[in-house]
């Protein structure tokens, strides 16, 4: 075992091998000064997405009329988001109010294989809730028996088998590599090409299986997603009545809201982190965390303020609080 305290360098032999036995997460390189600042935001927004998407767990838990395909994607997605945030968010405070913070070996691959797989899990969620507007408006006569709950249930463990079954080969991947040179990670929380950047071999296959992975999970979700909506709107242009139309529209227009943010920030992150050399590092440590925080703090209010039904319910359990 070696130990170099300038660099951070601790490593363990691992028969031809060497692996760390932590990394040190710094945080946003070059804005260790506002620190402080940067974390009151995302104090905020982590408390908002947590309160928020428990609150649509509560009311589509305990009301049985709200246990329709729409309303158990939506808690399977709210129940992502809590996750997704915790995940990151804890640790990224502390860094940021304490300073740099070690994370062993063993914690830093749990948080890559967690923070990538719910962000996989989160792309598909999106992908069955627009097949369930899809069937619900192209094939409504069909719906009850297309989305059963028993149907709903499996959907959602093949959900969450494919994102372990993808991130399983890229934590391997990992896994491989030796490291000789210094353990600072110049970022918030550990992700697959932080770490494996700090490899001293070459990681030319963890980067095409990333590309490759991404593609045919999250882009793959997108161009589904795409097409599903173009389908829809071509039945509801379709459609001879105005009122249903409008209708069939609003009922949309939600989930479309929540795809926009989630994907444009998704995809402007990973482009300008593999083609924008010449953005600021430091930009691109803020849009991934941003990425991953964003999306889950808007949900529960775009949901909240376009969807009726949860948000009278959730307007009444607050009424009910305050008369207890």
């Amino acid at each position: 075992m070696s130990s170099k305290i300038g660099s951070f360098a601790l490593l363990e032999p691992n028969h031809t091998s060497t692996q760390p036995l932590a990394f040190l997460l710094t945080g946003v390189p070059g804005l260790e000064a506002v620190h402080v600042w940067i974390s009151i935001p995302f104090f905020l927004m982590y408390l908002l997405a947590v309160v928020g998407n428990a609150l649509v767990m509560v009311v589509v838990a305990g009301d049985r009329n709200l246990h329709e395909p729409m309303y158990l994607f939506l808690a399977m997605l709210a129940l992502n988001d809590i996750i997704l945030c915790t995940v990151t968010v804890p640790k990224m405070l502390v860094i940021f109010w304490k300073g740099p913070t070690t994370s062993t070996f063993a914690a830093c691959l749990t948080q890559m294989f967690f923070v990538h797989a719910l962000f996989l899990s989160e792309s598909a969620v999106l992908l069955a809730m627009a097949y369930d507007r899809y069937v619900a408006i192209c094939t409504p006569l069909h719906y009850t028996s297309l989305l059963t709950t028993s149907i709903i249930g499996k959907m959602g463990l093949v959900l969450v088998a494919r994102s372990v079954v993808v991130v399983i080969p890229g934590v391997l991947l990992i896994l491989r590599l030796p490291f000789c040179r210094t353990n600072v990670i110049p970022h918030t929380y550990c992700e697959n090409m932080g770490i494996a950047k700090l490899a001293c071999a070459s990681i030319t296959l963890n980067s095409v299986y990333g590309l490759t992975a991404a593609f045919l999970t999250t882009g793959l979700d997108f161009i589904l997603i795409a097409v599903s909506y173009g389908l829809i709107f071509r039945a509801i242009l379709g459609l001879s009545s105005g009122e249903a139309r409008a209708k069939a529209f609003g009922t949309c227009g939600t989930h479309i809201c929540v795809i926009l943010v989630f994907y444009t920030l998704a995809f402007f992150s990973f482009f300008t982190h593999r083609f924008g050399p010449h953005v600021p590092h430091h930009a691109h440590i803020l849009l991934a965390n941003l990425y991953l925080l964003v999306p889950p703090t808007m949900n529960p209010i775009v949901y909240g303020v376009r969807t009726t039904e949860i948000r009278v319910r959730v307007l009444g359990l607050f009424h009910l609080t305050k008369s207890c």
